[in-house]
């Protein structure tokens, strides 16, 4: 029976990116002679011109250090588990006297031991969005001990935000999401080095940003920022741990790992705009993206590790009403326009205008209004229609007088109950899906469209504070 050789990462550059090798060998010296007959450059960098190891190389057989067992001479069983170990970045991280208590449960697993919780402390792990993913996802990595974890958000905590975000709490109302992740994941855990990035990632940003991590957790809540992330984690041949929620159902898989398939191979290109709503529209069960993002997590530490079998070419579905998990296999696309033989993307594009959120070719007339110019102008006696393009239920939670209700998803099939030279202010609950409303009827030749910005939300908080900001 064959043994496997476990090659680590930062040595794959040398294998054409495979992790493992079977091999017939029955001492060391014999395996690592077929590792270097069938891939010649790593030689130079795990022996020396005499033959032996260099220092800062080891090389386990089922969990032990063949320098207490022999050395090159050291044998190999058949079924072995022979894994290569270098030391990262100059040397492997030292554990603390306080990390070895804080991690005593890890180390005690021979799947992880000192060895594999070191590996996880020279980490760098990108999460990309503070939501309802980014937030159980960052927890949990800073627990573990990741030693360095970056964050990708420039939104501000909101109070409905709570129901599933739970790295924050109500005194964080209006604060930056990061900052006050940084706070409460600094308790959680001194050790982790916590970077923050407080931009919107875009085509401009994302290779700098993406280029200094190992892999990319992605918590995104939208479909442009979600290709965004998905082609710079194939340009610079980064793995991709996606996660998705919606209502009760939520997905993960793991993309571009060992030339694996990417999100594209999956979704070549996104659904027209409006078609899926959003979780603001559609809403979420509050535990569902603690279920997906601590199995993100989990895929995450089982890379680091090099143990378990990856959701690589594999597709999972959860549906929290009937506690069902599913599993679909994919396969990775030869003609996918990013990672296939011959792609077409070789650079990021617009994502916003990939996914048809904005056009360059089309010319749309709408304006913003405030939402003190509405209430001057309502006091004036001039009554535009304002229509609310929010879900029945939002109703139930707060509502403006005289505003007609539209739901946003109906409105292109309602048209005819409207007139185009008439006076609209389109209303949402902080301002997006009437933004993408405007937009829509500006294009069917309506005269005067404007936008209340932030929506209802902002109504209430600065004209009319009977009503409750959801």
């Amino acid at each position: 029976m064959p043994s496997e050789l476990r090659i680590p990462s930062p040595l794959r550059r040398f294998t054409d990116g495979q992790s493992k090798l079977e091999v017939n060998s029955s001492t060391v010296g014999e395996v690592l002679s077929e590792l270097f007959q069938a891939y010649p450059e790593i030689k130079n960098h795990l022996v020396e011109e005499d033959g032996g190891l260099r220092n800062f190389v080891n090389i386990f057989i089922d969990g032990e250090d063949i320098r207490q067992k022999g050395g090159m001479d050291a044998e190999v069983k058949d079924g072995a588990d022979v894994r290569i170990i270098p030391s990262i970045a100059g040397g492997a991280p030292k554990l603390s006297p306080d990390e070895f208590i804080r991690y005593s449960r890890h180390l005690s697993l021979p799947e992880v031991g000192i060895e594999g919780q070191k590996k996880i402390k020279a980490a760098k792990v990108l999460v990309v969005g503070a939501g309802g993913l980014g937030c159980p996802v960052s927890l949990y990595l800073a627990a573990a001990g990741v030693g360095t974890i970056g964050m990708v958000d420039f939104d501000v905590v909101d109070i409905s935000n709570l129901q599933r975000q739970i790295l924050f709490g109500v005194d964080q109302e209006g604060k930056s999401k990061l900052q006050s992740a940084k706070e409460r994941l600094e308790n959680l855990n001194p050790h982790t080095n916590y970077i923050l990035h407080e931009v919107a990632l875009s085509s401009e940003n994302a290779l700098e940003i993406i280029k200094d991590y190992d892999l990319v957790v992605d918590g995104t809540d939208n479909f442009p920022t979600r290709y965004l992330v998905n082609d710079a984690c194939v340009l610079l041949g980064k793995p991709n741990v996606y996660g998705s929620i919606y209502r009760f159902d939520g997905q993960i898989s793991v993309f571009n790992y060992e030339n694996g398939p990417c999100y594209r191979c999956l979704y070549p290109s996104p659904p027209p705009p409006g078609l899926v709503p959003s979780c603001a529209e559609g809403g979420v069960l509050g535990v569902l993206p603690g279920i997906i993002g601590t199995l993100q997590a989990n895929e995450a530490l089982k890379m680091i590790l090099g143990i378990g079998e990856l959701m690589v070419e594999r597709f999972l579905l959860f549906d929290a009403l009937a506690m069902e998990f599913s599993e679909l296999k994919i396969k990775k696309n030869d003609d996918c326009v990013v990672c296939g033989s011959n792609p077409s993307i070789t650079e990021l594009i617009d994502y916003k205008q990939f996914c048809g959120i904005e056009s360059i070719t089309e010319k749309v007339d709408y304006k913003e209004m405030d939402v003190i110019e509405l209430k001057k102008i309502l006091q004036n006696g001039s009554a535009p229609t304002i229509i609310d393009v929010r879900e029945d239920f939002e109703l139930e939670i707060s509502k403006m007088e005289g505003a007609i209700h539209i739901p946003m998803n109906e409105l292109p099939k309602r048209l005819d109950e409207l007139n185009a030279d008439e006076d609209y202010v389109v209303m949402c609950r902080t301002g997006v899906r009437s933004a993408q409303i405007c937009e829509f009827l500006a294009n069917q030749n309506f005269k005067s469209v404007a936008n209340l910005t932030g929506g209802i939300n902002e109504w209430a908080k600065r004209v009319d504070d009977s009503l409750p900001v959801y």
